[in-house]
């Protein structure tokens, strides 16, 4: 696209792709998907620490109970591996076959960070002995550490864990991940655990318009955000005929499927509580159609994570489950009507995530520095 056509394409103003982002992420109303429809839908949670990915899905989901996605990973539906800007995901066990391989590049290229502590070490017979190690009983990070560093002495251990959690497709075994359960860390490969060999790569056409289906509309630079990864540019050029284009407040060309629900801007937003994390907040290059400038960064302190809360579809708080309360810290004033709906959807999430469990909700104010 050219400039000038660009410049003339429709204006989505910001809480136009507000709503639109939230009725595509099922946060505008919640959903009658199942857990794992939902799972797949959203492309995988972020699950970082083994809780998100459950509150995620109770953000969302009508009816949802945390047993339900315990039971897909119980049952080897869903797991816990590396993958999308090489961080810990939830996915289904189909998608963890195939984005793993759409991703591997991105895997290859975190690898070269570490290529000082694997001088001399070949790389494809590390992978083949870490996969033997694996499949013949999961590994913690330790033991693969322990073990690749007896037969390559000289290299960095920490190096040596790396290629092969880059080099394979590495699952956390459960009962890690499960509700109500702990575990160690312990992998193995997919295809070990799930019981079938890797599907080749998707076609990264499909991929993006997966991508715009559950966070469009989007630019380019939004999709390598999500993804990790870069020149997808000519992907989109590819299927510039079959999508419709607009332009956003800073004049960036976003994509859209033609089909995909634009919700009225003034559409409702009910008041939302996210989980640390969630992709709703780390899956565009410019977050400012959930995130508004003036709060930007506020979700963070230093490497952790601060669970989100949202009133009338931006961020505006932070919340967290401190002994017997939950407490919510808004940024800035609440009115009464958006206080009262906080405070029912707070007692909605405590009843789906805790139920039988007695919490206060109090209100208090977040201290910046």
């Amino acid at each position: 696209m050219t400039k000038s056509s660009a410049a003339t394409a429709p204006l989505l103003d910001t809480r136009a792709l507000n709503r639109a982002t939230l009725e595509r992420q099922l946060l505008l109303r919640r959903s009658s998907l199942s857990a794992r429809d939902a799972v797949r839908h959203l492309l995988g949670l972020q699950a970082q620490n083994v809780k998100p990915p459950y509150y995620a899905l109770a953000a969302r989901l009508d009816g949802f109970a945390p047993e339900q996605l315990s039971g897909l990973m119980a049952a080897r539906e869903a797991v816990r591996i590396v993958t999308l800007r090489s961080t810990i995901h939830t996915h289904t066990a189909e998608d963890c076959l195939t984005l793993r391989p759409l991703v591997q590049p991105a895997r290859d290229r975190e690898l070269t960070n570490f290529r000082k502590g694997l001088d001399g070490v070949d790389l494809d017979r590390l992978a083949a002995s870490a996969r033997e190690l694996v499949e013949a009983g999961p590994r913690t990070m330790t033991q693969l550490r322990e073990a690749l560093s007896a037969q390559w002495p000289d290299a960095d251990p920490q190096s040596l864990a790396v290629a092969a959690r880059c080099r394979l497709p590495l699952v956390q075994v459960t009962p890690r991940g499960l509700w109500g359960r702990s575990g160690q860390v312990s992998l193995t490969t997919a295809e070990h655990w799930l019981g079938r060999p890797a599907g080749p790569a998707p076609a990264p056409e499909a991929v993006v318009l997966r991508y715009l289906a559950a966070f469009g509309p989007a630019s380019v630079k939004d999709m390598q955000t999500w993804a990790g990864l870069t020149r997808l540019r000519e992907v989109f050029e590819r299927l510039r005929p079959k999508l419709l284009t607009f332009r956003d407040p800073k004049g960036a060309e976003l994509f859209d499927l033609p089909d995909a629900p634009r919700p009225d801007p003034g559409t409702p937003a009910p008041p939302r509580f996210l989980p640390e994390f969630d992709n709703l907040l780390l899956s565009h290059a410019d977050r400012t159609r959930v995130v508004p400038p003036e709060h930007r960064g506020r979700t963070w302190r230093g490497n952790q994570a601060h669970r989100a809360l949202l009133v009338d579809g931006f961020l505006a708080g932070l919340w967290r489950l401190d002994g017997d309360a939950l407490v919510v810290e808004p940024f800035g004033t609440l009115t009464k009507a958006q206080r009262a709906d906080v405070t029912a959807e707070g007692a909605r999430m405590l009843e789906t995530m805790h139920p039988g469990t007695s919490y206060d909700i109090r209100f208090g104010t977040v201290v910046r520095g």
